[in-house]
């Protein structure tokens, strides 16, 4: 018998219960979401330092001639403080240009998706038609009906 406040290893509900915990944990695992959304932080990792590049390199830069300087090098002395508000700004152009081009690839999804759903919609269609007389759904080469047995044309 367990003392009270231990766990009895030779129990055999506690070894049930650490078999389901490892079993859902491995269920969870192994399902294609878990794989999926890892797959997408390790891409988003890599965009995220080109999305990065692309602002420090090119177009702080660019910006910069209109300012005259880098938006990375703006900064305000307080109180014998540096507060770098330009490293700010171009956080803020980062994030702005990431999520930019994280709505057109997500547009250019759905779009796509929508487009593959009509197909497979006009598929499903042209399989059957309606009945003139009773309404009832037929097979499109049918030429009497089997629920009201009127002829149809074709």
């Amino acid at each position: 018998m367990a003392s009270k406040g231990k766990v009895n290893l030779t129990d055999n509900k506690a070894i049930e219960s650490t078999k389901g915990f490892f079993g859902e944990f491995k269920a969870f695992i192994s399902k294609g979401n878990v794989m999926d959304m890892a797959v997408g932080i390790i891409i988003g990792g890599a965009f995220t330092s080109i999305v990065q590049s692309l602002v420090k390199d090119i177009i702080s830069p660019l910006l910069g001639l209109i300012g005259g300087m880098n938006f990375d090098q703006f900064s305000l002395k307080f109180a014998g403080i540096k507060l770098a508000y330009g490293k700010f700004l171009t956080a803020t152009i980062n994030f702005l240009l990431m999520a930019f081009v994280l709505f057109l690839i997500v547009k250019a999804f759905n779009k796509a998706s929508s487009i593959v759903k009509k197909d497979e919609e006009e598929e499903v269609a042209a399989e059957t038609k309606t009945c003139p007389f009773c309404k009832s759904e037929i097979n499109i080469e049918a030429t009497r009906c089997p629920m009201c047995t009127s002829e149809l044309r074709k």
